[in-house]
């Protein structure tokens, strides 16, 4: 029986397989756009626990979340709060997202901003620069260590940070090897898309203090955002709990209070 992962990943590995742009070509327009790259990973650490704040309309396990968003809007709710960095989730056919709703809440703000989707070809890569990120996701579950290697020298080439996202220890130990230098945990299981909310607290101890950590998913309150920020994270990624929020900059306050 197929996952959600399976299918989300066999989608885009189709994609990528019909995509015949020229890559050399993707990676010159790439490249000439890193100049306007906004820090990423120097957003996560500091005083405090930072903030990513996820612009998300829907989700495969829930269904809507807030269809009817205007990205520019609330992106600017969630600096207001004190979000450090936003999270875009592009992918259309599972997560209702698109390029435009990235390049919309970017220009709305000043701060770095990560495109969430599901990386698997060279492309993926050229493409969040193109589109404006600052950060690239890389999901250790979905790809094989020589991608994972391949794909976070690429982002780094370009400019971009990649924000390489585990599930246990043994994906950490993949995504150190990879050269990560920003790791996140992601409570939620890409199999099942059931949360885990201690997940992220007996991984931390797996990522070394020199490199970002960043904890994902299943984090409703300042109460949950404590418990990370005590655990060893330099930031929480937050998506449903904000775009379900009657005050997102008020939540968001909330969220970094803990700290």
């Amino acid at each position: 029986m197929a996952t959600y992962l399976d299918r989300i990943l066999d989608a885009h590995r189709d994609a990528a397989r019909a995509d015949s742009r020229p890559v050399e070509r993707l990676l010159d327009e790439a490249r000439a756009t890193a100049a306007d790259v906004r820090p990423f990973g120097q957003a996560l650490v500091g005083e405090g626990l930072a903030v990513i704040a996820e612009i998300k309309r829907r989700s495969p396990s829930k269904g809507d979340l807030a269809p009817d968003l205007v990205p520019s809007v609330l992106a600017k709710a969630y600096v207001e709060g004190g979000a450090a960095c936003l999270s875009v989730l592009t992918d259309t056919e599972f997560f209702g997202g698109s390029a435009a709703d990235l390049g919309e809440a970017r220009a709305a703000v000043d701060v770095p901003v990560l495109r969430k989707d599901f990386t698997v070809s060279e492309r993926d890569v050229c493409d969040a620069r193109l589109m404006g990120a600052d950060a690239v996701l890389l999901i250790v579950a979905a790809l094989d260590n020589a991608e994972l290697a391949a794909f976070a020298a690429l982002a780094s080439e370009l400019g971009l940070t990649a924000l390489v996202e585990t599930h246990d220890e043994r994906e950490v130990e993949r995504a150190l090897s990879a050269g990560a230098t920003v790791v996140g945990v992601n409570q939620r299981d890409l199999l099942t898309f059931k949360v885990d909310t201690e997940r992220a607290v007996r991984v931390a101890a797996a990522i070394p203090d020199e490199v970002a950590k960043v904890a994902e998913s299943g984090i409703a309150g300042g109460e949950d955002a404590r418990r990370l920020r005590d655990a060893g994270y330099d930031a929480v990624l937050v998506g449903e709990t904000l775009v379900r929020s009657a005050d997102p900059a008020a939540t968001v306050q909330e969220l970094r209070s803990c700290s």
